[in-house]
């Protein structure tokens, strides 16, 4: 089957969007199919091969955060031209209601059309300005999936339709075994041993933009300067987009030295990092529909402690794969941090049961299930894709 998937997030900064098309696509691939990925990007832009480059994204207020989207005359010809040139079976298009290549595709192409929706949503007013746009571009979509309850249910109430679940993605084998990063000490100190027990020491982790106040970062560093202060040895490891100079000038002076802000990091340090923690702390305070970090995090067997959002309580099986406080609530994600820390066989089992359930999530299986979306719309009868009049 030839595939073209349309991304509407920038390729140059990482996201859970752009890494959900990027292991679809491999795994596509993988799987013996041909795929074309387009995104915005910088033209110099270092991109898989399997991707193009529709120009260009500029930052935009969007949902909560600032999305590097593409929207313009530019954008709308290379989008064009990559559609008549593809020969698609399928176009997948991700995020069709944000301004950017997905609402440009829908506009643009005719034939059998997956849209994706990946985040969950209230009603604004802008939303209401442009439903009459975006109309006209939806209603071209002929398969629908939802990445979570919560995404589905955004789209029902506010967009119309409804969606096939079809959960996001992991390639757990990628972050299954990795060394710790130098000078932490990780998890498991030699093969086979117990999680060790803390008393003072241990370390907390966090990966995410450090700058997007719905990521919770302020709520974790409050906490720490509560178990800091009562465990001389804890560390904080940090990971993600922003300014480490403001993320660190709000940490007290006598704690700064254990806070260490790796900024933006490779694939592969990623991985590493989720294997460097004693506690993952995921303490986003809402907009999220899913939560890629935590099955990544899942993926690597680290215990996690997350607010209780709705999203992130379903993939933790209501706290059964890993320990939950309440959102926004410093002093109780203090409170059990320092109760996992102390209890090594409770991070053992959280471990081991967060293991079991990202299975689900693998690749292997999520593929397969996004394949039978494409094949029910390929025999619609609605034939190739094709560059329509309307772009």
């Amino acid at each position: 089957m030839r595939v073209g998937i349309v991304c509407p997030y920038t390729w140059n900064v990482p996201g859970g969007v752009q890494q959900h098309i990027g292991d679809l696509a491999e795994a596509l691939i993988a799987l013996g199919h041909d795929v074309s990925v387009i995104t915005p990007a910088d033209d110099d832009a270092r991109l898989p091969p399997y991707a193009v480059s529709a120009g260009r994204a500029v930052p935009v207020p969007y949902n909560g955060s600032v999305a590097r989207l593409a929207f313009g005359f530019l954008s709308a010809g290379r989008v064009r031209r990559w559609i008549h040139e593809g020969g698609f079976d399928v176009l997948h298009v991700h995020e069709p209601a944000a301004p950017s290549l997905g609402l440009l595709a829908c506009w643009a192409a005719d034939g059998p059309i997956v849209g994706t929706f990946h985040a969950s949503f209230v009603k604004s007013r802008a939303l209401s300005v442009m439903s009459p746009i975006l109309g006209s571009a939806l209603e071209k979509i002929t398969g629908r999936i939802a990445v979570s309850e919560a995404a589905r249910t955004s789209l029902v109430d506010h967009l119309g339709g409804d969606a096939v679940l079809v959960p996001n993605g992991v390639a757990t084998e990628r972050y299954a075994m990795a060394d710790p990063l130098p000078g932490w000490p990780g998890r498991v100190p030699a093969a086979g041993a117990e999680p060790r027990g803390h008393g003072d020491g241990g370390t907390l982790g966090f990966l995410g933009r450090m700058d997007e106040p719905r990521k919770g970062l302020d709520v974790l560093l409050r906490a720490f300067e509560i178990l800091g202060r009562r465990r001389p040895d804890l560390r904080l490891l940090l990971a993600g987009p922003g300014d480490a100079d403001d993320v660190a000038a709000r940490v007290s002076p006598d704690l700064r030295d254990r806070v260490v802000i790796l900024g933006m990091v490779s694939e592969a340090d990623k991985v590493r990092a989720y294997h460097s923690v004693d506690v993952f702390v995921a303490p986003n305070l809402g907009g999220e529909s899913f939560g890629i970090v935590l099955v990544e995090a899942m993926s690597a067997g680290a215990p996690i402690l997350a607010s209780d959002i709705e999203a992130f309580d379903r993939v933790l099986l209501g706290g059964r794969a890993g320990a939950l406080f309440p959102v926004g609530d410093h002093e109780a994600l203090a409170s059990a941090a320092a109760a996992l820390l102390d209890d090594p066989a409770r991070r053992k089992q959280l471990s081991a049961e967060a293991r079991a359930a990202v299975r689900v999530y693998d690749w292997s299986a999520v593929a397969r299930d996004v394949l039978r979306v494409y094949e029910t719309v390929a025999l619609s009868g609605a034939g190739v894709v094709e560059s329509g009049l309307g772009a």
